[in-house]
């Protein structure tokens, strides 16, 4: 979430030019690039609480980007509440 915030902002300020760029700077692929940026669609309460999740000392995140996938494909935030109490719920 992080680093979907971080990359937006270096485009909105011209460092970089475009979304391509930044997966070529990053070595990822534009695919990925788009998944991490995908994160900006989420309701803002999820981002909020993305953002604050403690952090892992061991083992597995207990939400990772690609669960967030899921709740994202859904542009209506109701619905990604929804998906989203589902996932803390796992």
């Amino acid at each position: 979430m992080a680093l979907a915030i971080r990359f937006e902002k270096l485009i909105n300020e011209g460092v970089v030019i475009n979304y391509a760029e930044l997966a070529h700077l990053g070595h990822v692929t534009r695919a990925r690039m788009t998944q991490i940026i995908n994160l900006l669609s989420l309701a803002p309460g999820i981002q909020e609480e993305v953002l604050f999740l403690p952090r892992v000392e061991q083992g597995r995140d207990p939400i990772t980007e690609r669960d967030l996938r899921k709740v994202q494909a859904s542009l209506d935030w109701q619905m990604q509440r929804r998906l989203g109490d589902q996932l803390k719920g796992q």
